[in-house]
């Protein structure tokens, strides 16, 4: 079996979401702002007249800042009801990758990144991060809820 994942970098790494979820990618949005919100929710953007929040995923990731006057590209990953903005460096190729090609992720990998990735796949010349787009997109669950 073939899964398709729609990939991106953040930093250095590249990383892939099942492109199943991916409603769609996009240039830079303008964003409005979210008081007291988790340094993860970088604001909502206004898509089509649907607020979709906007996770920054250098901070979820724990990863450092982008340069300054660096605009991240929006992948938007629907969920039930909802959509939510992954805000990312880069955008990749939707590529396809067969189930033998996954594995599970380094037992050394720790934190955030554990809760995040649920596999890799080591391609040529650059190592997939399979993320799990429920574990990513609950921190807007989580702002909610607040």
């Amino acid at each position: 079996m073939v899964t398709q994942f729609c990939t991106f970098n953040v930093g250095n790494l590249l990383f892939g979401v099942d492109v199943v979820l991916v409603q769609e990618v996009m240039r830079y949005q303008e964003m409005t702002r979210v008081p007291l919100a988790s340094p993860m929710i970088r604001g909502i953007i206004n898509l089509r007249g649907q607020l979709v929040t906007a996770v920054d995923m250098r901070r979820r990731l724990g990863l450092p800042e982008a340069s300054e006057g660096t605009l991240p590209m929006n992948v938007i990953v629907r969920r039930e009801d909802d959509a939510i903005s992954l805000l990312v460096d880069e955008i990749g190729d939707v590529i396809d990758v067969s189930a033998e090609a996954l594995e599970r992720p380094p037992e050394t990998l720790m934190g955030t990144a554990r809760e995040l990735i649920k596999a890799v796949c080591q391609l040529e010349g650059a190592l997939l991060l399979v993320l799990d787009a429920q574990q990513i997109t609950s921190v807007a669950d989580t702002e909610r809820a607040a």
